[in-house]
C-alpha cells in the first residue's frame, strides 16, 4: 500500500465515522454527547489528559452537525455539558457529607442539579452554532470557528449570570505548564479557551468531503499548531523574565500557616479554642523571629473576632513587631452582635488593634447564604443559622511596611478580570485565603488552585494563597509556583513576597474588554473563512 492510498483509506475511515455519528438519533446521541463532555472534563486539573479533548470535541461537533434543528442541537449541547460538569464538579457533593446527618440526602440532588443547570450554557452554545451554520450556510473551518466563538460566549455568560460561576473554563486545561499559561497575559483565560476549542474541534472537518481539500487540511494543521505557538510565546516570555524567586520585595518575610483542620471538627465548640492555639504554636515555630507578617486561612479564627477584644490581644502575642497577623474570621458590628454577619479578613497589629478588614463580596449560594430561604426552607451548609451578608466590593488594602494588596476570600479568586478594585492605587499582589477542607481528597482543591494561579499571569502580579486545607502556595507574577503545601498536609511556608511583573499586562490594562474583542475577531474570521476555506 502506498502512502497516498493509505491516506485515502484513513480519510475514508474518518468520513465513515463522521457519517455514522452524524446519523445517530435519540438516546444514543445524548449518551454519546454526555460521554464526550465527561472525556473533556478529564483534561481539567488535576488530570490534564489533554489528548482526550480532540475526540471529545470532534465527536460532539459531528453530533451537532447531525442534529437537524436548533432544538436538537441544544439537547446535544446540554448532554455534553451535563456529562462535562457532572464529572468535573462531582467534588461539590463532598460538602454535603461534612454534616451527612443533616445534608447527606441533598448530595445527589446538588451534583445533578448543578451539572444540569450549568449544562444550559453549552446548550446555548450548540444552539447558536446550529443557527449560525444554517442561516449563514457555514461549513468547514468557518463552522469550527463559529462553534468556538459560541463556546466562548457560553463561558462568558456562565461567568456572569446569577453572580457567575467561572469554574473550569476550558483554558484551565493549560495550568499544567507555566509556559502554556503566558498567553493569558494578552487575552486572559478567554484566549486560551478559544484556541483550545478551535484546536480540538478542527479535525472534525476531515470527515466532511466538501471541506477536505488543501485549504481545509491547512486549517486543521494551523489549528493544531495553536497550542504549540502559545507554548512558544510562553517560553519566550519566561526567558525574558527574572529567574523564579529572584525578584522579591525587600523587607517583607511571610509565614503562611496551613493547619489542615478537618471541616467536621472545625466549628465544634469544645475544639475551637485548641484550633486557635494550634495555629498560634505553628506561627511561633522556629524561624518566627525572622518573619515580618503571619497569614492564616479563611475563618481560621472560629469566633466573632470583632466582638472579642480579649481574643485580639491574645493573638497579638504572635504578631511580629511592626508587622501584622492577617487572618480570616466572621465579623459583626460590636454594637450589634445579632445583626449582619460577614465572612471577613482581618489585619491585626502587634498591639492587637484591627488595622484593616475586608468583607467577602461573592458569597457561595447554599454555602454562605440560602437563596429564597423563606420559600425553600433550607439551611446553609456553613456553621451558624444566619446568612452571611455580602461586602460592599473589592478593595485594595495598604498597610505600613507592606505593599498594597487585593484580598480575595475563597472562590472570589476564580473570576477573570474581577480580582482587584477599580481604583487609582493598583495592588502589588493578590492575597487569597480559603478553606477547601469542605471538598475532601477530590479534584476540587486542585481546580481552585489552578484558577487562582491563572489570575497571576492575567494580572502580572503575584499570589499568596493560604488554605485551612487545600493547596497553600506562593506564586510569582508569571504563574510559577515558588512554594507549596499540598492537600491534606499540615505545615508552614516561610517565604519572601515576589515583586509584581515590570509593566502591566495587556489583560490587566484592558480587562474583560478583550473578551469582547476576541468575539468580534472570531466573527470577522468566520466571514473570511466562509469565502476561502
Amino acid at each position: 500500500m502506498t502512502a497516498e492510498s493509505g491516506q485515502r483509506a484513513q480519510t475514508g475511515k474518518t468520513e465513515g465515522w463522521a457519517q455514522k455519528l452524524t446519523a445517530l438519533t435519540g438516546w444514543r446521541r445524548m449518551v454519546l454527547a454526555a460521554l464526550c463532555g465527561a472525556a473533556a472534563a478529564l483534561a481539567m486539573p488535576p488530570y490534564h489528559v489533554l489528548p482526550l479533548l480532540i475526540p471529545a470535541f470532534v465527536v460532539a461537533f459531528w453530533l451537532l452537525q447531525g442534529a437537524g434543528s436548533g432544538r436538537a442541537a441544544a439537547l446535544v449541547g446540554w448532554a455534553f455539558g451535563a456529562g462535562h460538569f457532572a464529572l468535573g464538579l462531582y467534588w461539590v457533593g463532598h460538602a454535603f457529607l461534612v454534616d451527612a446527618e443533616r445534608f447527606g440526602f441533598a448530595m445527589p440532588f446538588a451534583v445533578v442539579g448543578l451539572a444540569g443547570g450549568l449544562a444550559l450554557f453549552p446548550a446555548l452554545s450548540f444552539w447558536i452554532t446550529a443557527q449560525a451554520v444554517a442561516r449563514a450556510r457555514l461549513g468547514g473551518a468557518a463552522a469550527v470557528v463559529a462553534f468556538a466563538a459560541a463556546w466562548l460566549l457560553g463561558e462568558g455568560l456562565r461567568s456572569w449570570v446569577l453572580t457567575g460561576f467561572p469554574w473550569n473554563l476550558m483554558g484551565s486545561v493549560w495550568t499544567l505548564s507555566a509556559e502554556a499559561l503566558q498567553l493569558a497575559s494578552l487575552g486572559g483565560v478567554w484566549l486560551l479557551s478559544l484556541i483550545t476549542v478551535i484546536a480540538a474541534t478542527a479535525p472534525a472537518i476531515l470527515g466532511t468531503p466538501a471541506a477536505r481539500n488543501g485549504r481545509g487540511y491547512a486549517f486543521v494543521l494551523l489549528a493544531l499548531l495553536l497550542p504549540a505557538v502559545s507554548w512558544g510565546y510562553g517560553a519566550a516570555r519566561l526567558a525574558g523574565a527574572p529567574a523564579a524567586g529572584s525578584d522579591v520585595v525587600e523587607g517583607v518575610r511571610l509565614r503562611l500557616v496551613q493547619p489542615s483542620i478537618p471541616q467536621a471538627l472545625k466549628w465544634r465548640s469544645d475544639l475551637r479554642a485548641e484550633h486557635v492555639r494550634s495555629q498560634m504554636r505553628m506561627s511561633l515555630a522556629p524561624g518566627h523571629e525572622t518573619r515580618t507578617h503571619i497569614i492564616w486561612a479563611e475563618t481560621a479564627v472560629p469566633y466573632l473576632l470583632s466582638a472579642l477584644p480579649v481574643l485580639q490581644q491574645e493573638l497579638a502575642q504572635i504578631v511580629p513587631p511592626g508587622g501584622y497577623l492577617i487572618a480570616g474570621a466572621p465579623r459583626v458590628r460590636p454594637e450589634d452582635p445579632q445583626g449582619p454577619i460577614w465572612n471577613s479578613l482581618y489585619a491585626l497589629d502587634s498591639a492587637g488593634r484591627v488595622a484593616a478588614t475586608f468583607d467577602k463580596v461573592h458569597l457561595v449560594p447554599f454555602g454562605e447564604y440560602t437563596p429564597l430561604r423563606d420559600w425553600l426552607g433550607l439551611a446553609k451548609l456553613t456553621a451558624g443559622s444566619r446568612d452571611f451578608s455580602a461586602g460592599p466590593g473589592l478593595q485594595t488594602i495598604a498597610l505600613p511596611g507592606l505593599p498594597a494588596f487585593s484580598p480575595l476570600i475563597c472562590y472570589e479568586v476564580i473570576f477573570p478580570g474581577k480580582v482587584k478594585a477599580e481604583s487609582a492605587k493598583a495592588p502589588r499582589w493578590l492575597l487569597n485565603v480559603t478553606n477547601d477542607a469542605w471538598f475532601g481528597d477530590s479534584s476540587g482543591p486542585y481546580q481552585h488552585f489552578a484558577s487562582a494561579r491563572m489570575r497571576t499571569v492575567e494580572e502580572g502580579i503575584p499570589l499568596v494563597r493560604v488554605a485551612n486545607n487545600g493547596l497553600s502556595a506562593v506564586v510569582d507574577s508569571y504563574g510559577r509556583v515558588l512554594h507549596q503545601i499540598n492537600l491534606n498536609d499540615r505545615g508552614i511556608i516561610d517565604a519572601e513576597l515576589p515583586e509584581a511583573a515590570e509593566g502591566r499586562t495587556l489583560y490587566s490594562n484592558a480587562g474583560n474588554l478583550l473578551y469582547l474583542v476576541e468575539l468580534i475577531l472570531c466573527t470577522c474570521a468566520i466571514f473570511v473563512l466562509r469565502r476561502f476555506v
